[in-house]
């Protein structure tokens, strides 16, 4: 016993790495433990991920393996996560507890390796420990951590971690099972989440400070197979993005506005990084309405801190180190491809954030006396824990978790949508109908926004207000067949089943794979008596979804009730 001690003492250091270890531990599972109370797993659009994806609930098979490796669902090709959820559902099926523990563990995995890795790189004990607890305890992870359908950060973030282990150990020893293991935990990565294609510069960097290799051509030869994935990754996300329309969003900003964001989130992230405030699920792309004063001030922020970090850097090195490292594994998700509506993202910062840890932990070891230092990294990491356990509070449920962005955030019509589809969801209907108005207040030509309201009135019976916003939906977008089906509603309830007919048969005009409206139809043929059109719309629904069990039903009971008249 006492040799394994101190087999595992030689492994971390021989000092007090293991103490560290534990006290990490305890302050992720202190922090995140409420997530596994969690009764809820379908955060925001986590149904496309658990809750309402049937290739990962058919468990293990080879129907399901090759659906991973070929998906562009979620607007991303990362078969190991889908394999990773398939698992999930095997364990815990739909108890939310379950998968938001597993990403806790993951958590706590990338914490000790966050910390064992700076620990055998660097020798310095504190500026490891900080990174190590900064990364566990900053609420800007929290998203990652609470965000079921994160799996992706926090797994690709094990490889990640993984990945640099192995390249540090080949870098010792030029072992080439070391290089070997490297690459493959780095293909594993790139399948967990494309966010890793700028690891290779990241090892670049590694080989500057704290590795200190000389440069040379072995350098550059031996980062090509990297590079060669990352590109590959790449394309392959690029590809699935267009083809799954993710990147229709970023159509709708110039190259100007892009470029502009990008100056002022860089900004907006070292900020939030030193004080998290504001934090919310989505922040809204400001568009056109940024400001060039904003702009040019953080320009000016960015370069005067390059300027400072690498001129200083000659001598500290982790100062550049950490600022190229921040800057550069920023680039996949800071905005210039712009995919989704967001300006901005919490979860973005799961791994880039080290780069300023690093600059922190570091730069108060060579410049503040040690129990200074202490001091206040006890005191900062507190602050952090205490806002982290507020903002993972929010997470419980969706009506909390879009509450509070809308707190935050201003003109946020997606997240005022999707609390509006809340409210609708559990019996909230007046105040879905306010939320609405609210809505169509920021955004007054949303089509989606009135087809919402429209149903909603619908359901409350408001029949002449309903139609009134299903028409000006039409306004904005005429081939939307979701409103022809919901005038066809209207109209049912208002005893014009010939009309009814008239506006499901638009509906299937620009749909004619719409089975619901197929389904509707039948019925209004059946309620005016017309059985031989009900009976054969419904077996055309049935040509379509031959298992759709209402279809089947309803053909059946028309057919037993046609043979008996």
């Amino acid at each position: 016993m006492k040799q394994k001690i101190k087999q595992t003492k030689k492994l971390f250091g021989g000092d007090n790495s293991i103490l560290i270890c534990f006290c990490l531990a305890a302050a992720v599972i202190a922090v995140y433990w409420p997530v596994y109370k969690f009764s809820f797993i379908n955060h925001y659009d986590d149904g496309v991920y658990v809750t309402g994806n049937k290739n990962i609930q058919s468990g293990f098979n080879f129907k399901n393996l090759q659906w991973s490796f070929t998906a562009g669902h979620a607007s991303n090709w990362h078969p190991i996560t889908w394999l990773s959820h398939t698992l999930d559902y095997q364990l815990f099926k739909n108890r939310a507890g379950g998968h938001h523990l597993i990403n806790l563990l993951f958590h706590l995995a990338n914490t000790i390796l966050l910390f064992y890795f700076f620990k055998k790189v660097t020798s310095a004990l504190w500026p490891s420990f900080f990174v190590a607890a900064a990364f566990a305890l900053h609420p800007l992870h929290v998203e990652s951590v609470a965000w079921v359908a994160e799996r992706k950060d926090v797994l690709s973030t094990m490889f990640w971690l993984l990945t640099m282990l192995a390249y540090v150990n080949y870098a010792k020893s030029l072992k080439i099972k070391w290089y070997l293991s490297a690459f493959v935990l780095y293909v594993l990565g790139l399948m967990s989440k494309p966010m890793l294609v700028t690891l290779p510069f990241v090892l670049l960097l590694l080989d500057y400070w704290p590795l200190e290799r000389k440069f040379g051509r072995r350098l550059v030869f031996e980062k090509i197979p990297f590079f060669v994935c990352s590109i590959a990754s790449c394309i392959v996300t690029f590809l699935v993005q267009e083809y799954s329309g993710a990147m229709t969003s970023g159509e709708l900003f110039s190259l100007k506005i892009r470029v502009s964001n990008t100056f002022v989130s860089y900004v907006i992230y070292i900020i939030k990084m030193i004080w998290p405030a504001r934090l919310a699920v989505l922040y809204p792309h400001p568009g056109r309405s940024l400001s060039m004063a904003m702009v040019f001030g953080s320009v000016f922020i960015l370069l005067f801190l390059s300027v400072i970090f690498i001129y200083f850097g000659r001598r500290q090195k982790f100062l550049t180190v950490g600022w190229l490292w921040f800057i550069g594994t920023m680039i996949p998700v800071i905005g210039l491809v712009q995919v989704g509506p967001q300006a901005l993202a919490d979860r973005y910062t799961y791994m880039p954030l080290t780069g300023l840890f690093i600059i922190m932990a570091f730069s108060a070891k060579e410049f503040i006396s040690k129990r200074n230092r202490i001091l206040f990294s006890v005191v900062l990491l507190i602050i952090w824990s205490f806002i982290s356990s507020g903002q993972l509070s929010y997470w419980k449920n969706d009506g909390t978790l879009l509450a509070n962005a809308l707190r935050q955030t201003e003109n946020n019509h997606i997240i005022m949508g999707n609390y509006v589809s809340w409210l609708t969801e559990t019996g909230k209907f007046n105040e879905a109908v306010e939320q609405s108005y609210e809505l169509l207040k920021i955004k007054p030509d949303s089509f989606q926004a009135h087809c919402n309201l429209g149903s909603l009135l619908l359901r409350m019976g408001k029949l002449n207000q309903a139609e009134e916003e299903f028409r000006i939906a039409l306004k904005y977008k005429p081939d939307l067949e979701q409103v022809y089906f919901n005038l066809a509603l209207v109209e049912r309830k208002k005893d014009n089943l010939a009309q009814a007919v008239d506006y499901y048969y638009e509906a299937l005009k620009i749909k004619p794979d719409y089975v619901d409206a197929y389904i509707c139809l039948a019925i209004t043929f059946g309620e005016m008596n017309k059985i031989d059109e009900a009976v054969e719309t419904y077996r055309a629904a049935l040509r379509i979804e031959p298992n759709n069990e209402i279809a089947k039903r309803n053909l059946n009971s028309l057919l037993k009730k046609y043979e008996k008249e």
